[in-house]
């Protein structure tokens, strides 16, 4: 028995040191006809343990007044669930929109996010709002 215990680790170890070299040496993310852009992924809660839900209508109104005059090129809504944990201890539950934005590449793209982030923030009482930034084809 010991021997096989023995075995089976070896097999594993040399499967997970395969897997590990197959992941290390991939090259970035190719883009057969397309281009690398940025893209960002904006998380808004729709909850807040301390003020009232945001209401589709008012996500609406936001997206019309902050969001699209800052990206008049498109974007994507989602809708999402979130799930946070709360000072008290106990896990806050509630809707969400994700927003994925293919952004230009531009310096001033970074500034409106941030725009837009503050103005959700300020204007629905909420803690913060998520972006998260990464590379895609487009």
């Amino acid at each position: 028995m010991p021997v096989f215990r023995a075995s089976a680790a070896l097999a594993v170890a040399a499967l997970a040191s395969l897997v590990l070299t197959s992941c290390a040496s991939r090259s970035p993310l190719q883009c057969a006809t397309v281009d690398h852009r940025p893209v960002a992924e904006v998380v808004f809660g729709r909850v807040s343990a301390d003020a009232p839900g945001v209401s589709e209508v008012e996500f609406a109104k936001f997206m019309r007044e902050e969001v699209n005059p800052r990206f008049p090129d498109g974007l994507t809504v989602v809708d999402a669930q979130d799930l946070w944990p709360s000072p008290a201890g106990a896990a806050i539950h509630g809707p969400s929109k994700t927003v994925m934005i293919v952004l230009r590449g531009t310096d001033d793209e970074m500034t409106k996010l941030d725009a837009m982030r503050a103005a959700y923030t300020r204007r629905y009482r909420q803690k913060s709002v998520l972006v998260m930034n990464s590379t895609g084809c487009a």
